[in-house]
């Protein structure tokens, strides 16, 4: 089983339940991720899965070798924690249909800050 995957915030939404109450909810493009590296303990001394995902044209050749094994060009690469790494392969799609209906999850996001706040200050 593995701890995670990565996604990026598509924007919010509404969604009205059975009463008629409308719930905000915020949309979310969850996968696919693609494995581009296994650790092992007994290689690195620890077990996880380092996922790619979406896809970039702009990477240098040292970043095009990491990801080449996985066949996949992926923008973002992140390690999660997995409980068994012999069922994960180098170039393996990941996609969201690993949660349950009803399933409860975290998420953990990344601000790019609160940007301009204001017009032209005058003195």
């Amino acid at each position: 089983m593995i701890q995670g995957l990565i996604g990026k915030k598509l924007g919010m939404s509404q969604v009205f339940d059975e009463t008629g109450l409308a719930r905000p909810v915020t949309v979310l493009e969850v996968g696919p991720c693609v494995v581009t590296q296994i650790r092992t303990p007994e290689r690195d001394g620890y077990s996880a899965v380092q996922l790619g995902f979406g896809l970039d044209k702009r990477l240098n050749r040292p970043e095009r070798g990491h990801r080449k094994a996985s066949g996949f060009m992926s923008r973002t690469l992140r390690e999660v924690k997995a409980d068994n790494v012999g069922e994960f392969s180098v170039g393996q799609v990941i996609t969201a249909d690993t949660f349950a209906e009803g399933e409860l999850v975290d998420v953990v996001g990344t601000s790019k800050g609160r940007g301009f706040q204001g017009g032209v200050k005058r003195h």
